[in-house]
Order: structure tokens, then sequence, then C-alpha cells
């Protein structure tokens, strides 16, 4: 019994960090669309945030379009300390798009929740910070001068599945 014990909690912690992405993990990754990336439930939503316009592009964890065909979202937007809400309507537009106008302009302290409800699927939601400032990468040291040196390329966020 104690075996079977131990083979649990080692799988539980080979694939811990397979689903347990942090939006400080996420932010660190290169988008296929330039926007800031979230996880909601069964989705990945990456969102490119300009004034007046929103596009939320959906896949799965594998990184495969989500048709938003039949779906509806909204997004919140918080703007500044004052909180000026705005709230614009997303509606599909292409295969894996959601796409919305409204009169705003997005500062680097603007926070935007979006509420994603796609046919069949429960309601999702996420909360991006698209202008907010990148933390600044950790300093590298320099390597032995009798060792070459190791370049890490930026991570880049291939297609996985997660647990659920």
């Amino acid at each position: 019994m104690n075996k079977t014990i131990a083979a649990v909690v080692l799988g539980m912690a080979i694939t811990l960090p397979a689903w347990a992405h942090t939006d400080d993990y996420l932010d660190t990754l290169t988008t296929a669309h330039g926007g800031q990336l979230r996880m909601a439930g069964p989705y990945h939503l990456e969102l490119v945030a300009k004034d007046k316009e929103l596009v939320l592009y959906v896949t799965d964890h594998g990184d495969n379009p989500v048709k938003t065909e039949n779906g509806t979202a909204k997004a919140t937007i918080q703007i500044g300390k004052g909180k000026i809400e705005t709230t614009v309507k997303l509606e599909p537009a292409g295969e894996n798009q959601m796409k919305g106008l409204g009169e705003f302009t997005l500062k680097p302290e603007s926070v935007i929740v979006v509420f994603v409800k796609l046919a069949g699927d429960e309601a999702q939601s996420a909360r991006f910070t698209p202008l907010k400032p990148k933390a600044k990468a950790a300093a590298v040291k320099k390597p032995a001068a009798n060792k070459p040196a190791a370049s890490a390329p930026a991570p880049k966020h291939s297609g996985h599945q997660h647990m659920h």
C-alpha cells in the first residue's frame, strides 16, 4: 500500500507544473497575436486590447482554436484609480475570435475582466492588465571564464494538455 501511495504522490508532483500556470508565468509567453494570455476553465484566452477595440482569441489548452459561433462575451474595463468602468459587448468574429468596440482609452493601470459563455460550456472569466509593464528580467550571472555561455531563449507556449 505504501508503494501505491508513493506512486500517486509522485505522479501528482510530476503533473502539477503542467496545469499550475500563474498569470505571471503566462505573461512571459509569446502569444500568437501579441496579446495577453490567461487561462479560464478549459480555455486559453488571448486579449489584444487597443483604444476603442478589443479582440479575444479562444483556444483550448493544446492551443487549438475553439469556435466562438453562438457564444456571448462582455468585457468590463476599469480605467485608473477612479475605476471608471465601461462595458463592451464582444461578438463572434471569425473561427475563434470575439470582437468589440467602445469609447475607451487604455492606460497602464487599466484592468479588463472578460466574461465568456460558449455554446454548450459553462461561463468563464479572466482578468487582464494588457498595458501593465512587464517585470524586469532577473540579472544574468556572468559564466566562468573557462565555460561557454549558455543562452536560454524566451519561453514559448507550446501546446500541452492540462488535467482538470
